[in-house]
């Protein structure tokens, strides 16, 4: 009955247009009064009564009983059904998975992070990403599993949503790789950019409190930037928006991973942060994890991410380092697009204090002073969970778009 219902809504009727619209103004407000929806569709009480019927019978909506007010008579409030359809999000990292179930009310029902997977660039490395996530799915109920509607994937990179193609990633056929994972899983799949599912799950669930203009900084082993203009993620023509770390910054020679020489994120990321670590820890340089220089190309980010947060010393003179070049590069970015909220996340950010506290004084020195006194900067809420989140949110939110 539910999974029937959600189909119709996608027929070009004006009935089901006007569905669409209560559902998504019940997505953006919560359990509301049938006036209240009425006021804000500029519909009558009787023909909105008469669709929240409709839908209510369907299992779409649910009637969540009266609610106390100052005078008058008690309304009764409505919302989604939070059972009626569900979500599955899937945040592919370079050495692991997070993957998440989200309801219709955008509750998380089920999570697993730190997934051990290592990406690799082959078929192979693609039919073990979705073993992994049909394991996922199959610890679900069989309820559950008939109402999920979507999966979304979020793939570093150059990612174009809309034609389902990524460029950067499991590019082996002329097929779009959403339609390859829809047929291998049985499920429709859509994919997004990392970075961009980051930002909206820090702008749905996140730290952002009323902020309609915001960017988000992805500062991880690459350098990502998510954009949400007048409360909407930013794609740009192709859905490539946001390739912060591919700037060209440097005359440092150095060949980044995209083919081009002195990109940002060869000096002002994890990976630049790595490689300066690994250097100085190889010409001796004291480390706590100077015990491990034999294995010391066995070293993740992580570990130094880790070695940080314990105040080992050269870790953090690294960090701080890097993190002021990057904060240089934010200032312009603030220039550029005046925001309201400026959000920091990704692993790097992990290290709190230590890589915000350089950001934000290069800010200041580097921003102009009329511009950035508007924006409020801050660090990830989320933190690891932003992209799952954002991929869950993002799969509800394309069943809504039209």
């Amino acid at each position: 009955m539910v999974k029937k219902s959600f189909l119709n809504l996608e027929k070009s009727t004006k009935i089901s247009q006007i569905k669409k619209e209560i559902i998504r103004f019940f997505l953006n407000n919560g359990k509301n009064s049938i006036s209240e929806l009425s006021k804000e569709l500029d519909l009558s009480v009787p023909t909105i009564t008469k669709l929240i019927n409709s839908m209510t019978d369907d299992g779409l909506i649910s009637d969540y009983g009266k609610i106390q007010t100052p005078e008058g008579r008690h309304p009764n409030v409505y919302g989604l059904n939070p059972t009626s359809a569900y979500f599955v999000g899937i945040d592919m990292t370079r050495h692991h998975l997070n993957m998440a179930l989200m309801d219709f009310n955008g509750d998380m029902v089920k999570t697993k992070f730190g997934v051990k997977y290592t990406y690799e660039n082959t078929p192979a490395s693609l039919d073990e990403l979705c073993n992994k996530i049909e394991e996922f799915i199959n610890e679900l109920s069989p309820e559950i599993r008939e109402n999920i509607f979507n999966i979304n994937l979020n793939i570093s990179g150059r990612v174009n949503p809309e034609s389902g193609y990524s460029y950067s990633s499991f590019y082996f056929s002329e097929e779009p790789i959403s339609s390859i994972l829809s047929k291998k899983l049985n499920l429709n799949v859509g994919i997004d950019n990392d970075t961009r599912a980051m930002t909206y799950g820090e702008y749905m669930k996140g730290v952002v409190d009323g902020q309609k203009n915001v960017i988000f900084v992805n500062y991880s082993w690459g350098l990502g930037l998510g954009i949400i203009i007048d409360g909407k993620p930013y794609y740009g023509k192709s859905g490539f928006s946001g390739e912060f770390g591919h700037f060209p910054a440097f005359d440092n020679e150095m060949i980044c991973h995209c083919g081009k020489k002195g990109c940002l994120e060869t000096e002002a990321s994890g990976l630049a942060i790595y490689r300066h670590v690994i250097n100085r820890i190889t010409k001796g340089e004291s480390s706590i994890l100077s015990d491990r220089v034999e294995e010391i190309n066995e070293l993740t980010l992580t570990d130094i991410i880790d070695a940080t947060n314990q105040e080992d010393t050269l870790c953090i003179e690294i960090v701080e380092e890097v993190s002021a070049i990057l904060g240089k590069y934010i200032a312009g970015l603030i220039n550029i697009f005046n925001p309201e909220l400026v959000v920091i996340g990704g692993q790097v950010a992990e290290t709190g204090g230590f890589a915000m506290l350089p950001i934000r004084s290069a800010i200041r020195k580097y921003s102009l002073n009329l511009v950035n006194k508007d924006s409020l900067f801050e660090l990830s809420k989320l933190k690891n969970k932003a992209g799952v989140y954002g991929a869950c949110l993002l799969g509800r939110n394309r069943l809504f778009s039209n």
